[in-house]
């Protein structure tokens, strides 16, 4: 499965590098030149060089989700909160390398490629510090496009109340039916989470770039905080609990923006006239990677073992409800098979301390059930003596 993502995620570029050149004037007349009467006219040119890369670029990622799902399950996942932590984080690597990059560089670096071939290897950092800015235009009209709309397709959420409609026509026989034709599912972390990390990126990268983008980013952040807490609240229904098993995956992607776009922002400033400030930069990695380390260190064992607080606290709770218990010896044998706790001496009792301890290895515990009682069965029972008439037996009695 990693050698099929890594083959999906660069074989992609192509189609997006091919509708990229195809989403811009002078390619739509180079290819089709019979529509330059059409593409020239103000309001095509506007809606072609506005908005039509970025719903070109949206229409080819409709069916990856569910792509990175079969994929995480192939794997052998098989938790719905295993699967879509592997899907969110295999949707972020691709938005990163086929959104982020390859827009990039295909919009910008490849209108540039003669010039990028020849030329020295000292005024590459230059065509890349000059490609980033170049698509600030796009990725603003891709935060609306996909953000904005995106935010507003949560709220009327028209996929749902179609299918409803459908179910309830052709399917719904029971109100149970109904109940379940009625069902919005659970929010979407392997979409939803990647997608706002996304956006976070172009933030920090284009945040020193170009800061008329940021405007945008934080209108997106501000719906999509309002949108996306109401539907958390009175929408979704909850289909699992992962005990934020999602946080160290979110802290990590976070703290590779930082480190992403502080990098990019040490190449942007050498190709400014600035390249003896970009030296003193490269203390922000450093710090970001020690930020990084005890984060990890100090926070990630709650998220992934269980708390040394509550533990504490348990024990401190059975110290004073037990306070002669010998855990120790209580341990020795609290998980052997009561089968093999019937020839023990009568001095291996000493080591469980008290006789409280001795009552929970021998006391039988009844489990209350809803199977009722057959004391008045009228036949005797081949056990007891006394038999069922729901238990037929023939034959000699041992």
């Amino acid at each position: 499965m990693h050698v099929a993502f890594f083959f999906l995620t660069f074989f992609f570029i192509i189609p997006i590098a091919f509708v990229q050149s195809l989403a811009t004037i002078e390619g739509i007349v180079k290819v089709a030149p019979f529509l330059k009467v059409i593409v020239e006219d103000e309001f095509m040119k506007s809606v072609i060089q506005g908005f039509l890369p970025g719903i070109a670029l949206k229409l080819f990622l409709i069916f990856l989700p569910s792509i990175l799902m079969i994929m995480a399950k192939f794997e052998g996942f098989t938790s719905i909160s295993s699967l879509e932590r592997r899907s969110a984080f295999r949707y972020y690597i691709f938005n990163f390398v086929n959104v982020f990059l390859a827009s990039v560089i295909t919009g910008a670096a490849f209108e540039q490629l003669s010039a990028f071939l020849n030329q020295s290897p000292n005024q590459i950092p230059k065509t890349i510090g000059v490609a980033i800015p170049m698509k600030a235009t796009f990725f603003i009209t891709y935060i609306m496009v996909d953000g904005w709309a995106g935010v507003a397709g949560e709220i009327l959420m028209l996929k749902p109340l179609i299918m409803f409609h459908l179910k309830n026509t052709f399917l719904v026989k029971t109100e149970k039916d109904r109940e379940e034709a009625m069902d919005p599912g659970s929010i979407g972390f392997n979409t939803g989470e990647p997608r706002i990390q996304l956006y976070f990126l172009l933030g920090l990268v284009y945040a020193p770039v170009t800061p008329m983008l940021l405007p945008f980013i934080l209108i997106f952040f501000a719906l999509a905080y309002i949108v996306y807490r109401h539907q958390i609240i009175n929408v979704y229904t909850q289909e699992y609990e992962s005990a934020a098993a999602f946080w160290p995956d979110v802290h990590g992607r976070v703290i590779a923006a930082l480190m992403i776009s502080q990098v990019l922002l040490m190449g942007l400033l050498g190709t400014k006239h600035a390249a003896l400030a970009a030296p003193f930069l490269i203390a922000l990695p450093v710090l970001t990677i020690g930020f990084h380390r005890f984060c990890k260190g100090r926070y990630e064992p709650a998220f992934v073992r269980y708390p040394l607080q509550e533990a504490k606290m348990k024990d401190t709770l059975e110290s004073a409800r037990e306070p002669n218990l010998n855990l120790k010896g209580y341990l020795q044998s609290a998980y052997v098979h009561p089968v093999f706790k019937g020839g023990e001496d009568d001095d291996d009792d000493d080591d469980y301390g008290d006789d409280k301890l001795g009552m929970f290895e021998d006391e039988a515990i009844i489990v209350p059930t809803k199977r009722q009682s057959r004391r008045n069965t009228p036949a005797p029972s081949r056990i007891s003596g006394e038999s069922s008439p729901s238990l037929p037996f023939s034959g000699k009695e041992v």
